[in-house]
């Protein structure tokens, strides 16, 4: 952030802001800002017909748009709107901080015009992770769902966060889905309650350090006011929690695949319990699930119910909701998804698997297993994944 704020209710008629970047988050906040009377420059590294597609559908609205140079501020620029995944060390953004002018993510732009319409903002339940994200706020989205709200999973799975809030639909509550690159940029973001499913070294190349990392994935217990929910298998998300500054009377509440402790959700006799939202948490446990109502009931797959379980109960979901939520799930494609089986071999497909965590808790799901692996390491090493599954490879 520059060393300037704009406050929360922003006068944008007259303001000149610059979009870094098009786009999923891009093309939506130019359009919105223009909206609202803001003199709007789009600026973008690439120029290829895609682009220029959505480059010719914003000019035609009045907004400028300069493609193929992402690097210089546009003059007059009283705030950046950056698209989540530029890169901190920018030129771009180093000239904003230079000139004192505020970046602030597409993220932290929905928060800021959540509202602004004179409607009831709906509250945000908002989920991040190394791992698991999509899957959880699926989850999350399908329990609500089942409880009768009206909600969608948006955020950081295609579903255009701007689009949710300054849409025409009203919502009772929004299941968020938050990488690290939309908390670095989102310094004012406060969510009802939000959950770190697990830490493990990712977009190293991004953030610079793993300690910068996980920081940026802390910035989604700020100002919390009902529940931080943490991993109780990963104690860096329960540090995080530790060090956030939330609102009086905000709880810590722990999941794991385990019998759960007091403040905690977990796993007895293959039953999803909670004994966290009950009157007495310390000789009580509430029934929520069965083991066999998620889908694949593989040991990841259960941590992801149990947090979103932990986030629609601190919401205020009956029991029934969580369990009849879970059952209608069904997970997207390429998460441990059954192919075929030729002469008793099951194929499976997991290509969501992009880092050694997420391809840990996959192996982790077979007993014997024939792994193929291919992609970008990312700045990770793959020694310890290795040892850790050397016991269930067949090769």
């Amino acid at each position: 952030m520059g060393s300037q704020e704009v406050s929360s209710t922003v006068d944008w008629q007259g303001k000149h802001v610059t979009v870094a970047g098009l786009g999923v988050s891009g093309v939506p906040a130019a359009r919105a800002l223009h909206e609202r009377g803001a003199l709007v420059t789009v600026v973008n590294d690439g120029d290829d017909e895609r682009t220029r597609a959505q480059a010719a559908e914003l000019e035609a609205l009045g907004v400028t748009v300069r493609l193929g140079d992402g690097a210089t501020l546009p003059p007059s620029t009283e705030l950046v709107v950056t698209a989540p995944g530029w890169q901190p060390d920018k030129p771009l953004f180093l000239a904003a901080a230079e000139a004192g002018v505020p970046v602030w993510g597409d993220v932290e732009l929905a928060w800021r015009l959540r509202g602004d319409d004179g409607r009831k903002p709906a509250p945000w339940l908002a989920v991040t992770g190394t791992n698991g994200k999509t899957t959880t706020v699926r989850m999350l989205a399908s329990i609500l769902r089942a409880a009768g709200l009206r909600t969608e999973a948006v955020g950081n799975i295609g579903v255009s966060l701007l689009d949710a809030v300054v849409g025409e639909t009203e919502y009772d509550v929004l299941a968020v889905e938050l990488s690290s690159y939309q908390l670095h940029w989102a310094p004012s973001l406060r969510a009802h309650s939000a959950a770190v499913l697990n830490l493990a070294p990712d977009h190293l190349d991004w953030h610079g350090s793993m300690e910068a990392y996980a920081a940026d994935k802390g910035r989604v217990y700020e100002g919390n006011t009902v529940a931080c929910v943490y991993n109780v298998a990963d104690p860096a998300t329960e540090d995080l929690v530790r060090e956030a500054d939330v609102e009086e009377g905000c709880r810590a509440i722990g999941f794991t695949l385990g019998a759960p402790g007091p403040s905690q959700l977990g796993v007895v006799d293959g039953i999803l319990v909670d004994r966290a939202f009950v009157a007495d948490r310390h000789k009580q446990a509430q029934e929520l699930a069965e083991v066999s109502d998620v889908d694949p009931p593989a040991p990841h797959n259960i941590a992801n119910a149990l947090a979103a379980a932990a986030l629609a109960r601190a919401f205020g979901v009956q029991p029934a909701a969580v369990r009849d939520g879970l059952r209608a799930f069904r997970p997207d494609a390429h998460r441990i998804e059954h192919v075929a089986d030729l002469d008793e071999v099951r194929y499976v497909d997991d290509s969501k698997a992009t880092n050694t965590h997420a391809t840990e808790a996959s192996l982790a799901a077979y007993d014997s297993i024939v792994w193929i692996a291919g992609g970008l390491a990312k700045g990770a090493t793959f020694d310890e994944l290795v040892i850790g599954a050397a016991k269930r490879l067949r090769g």
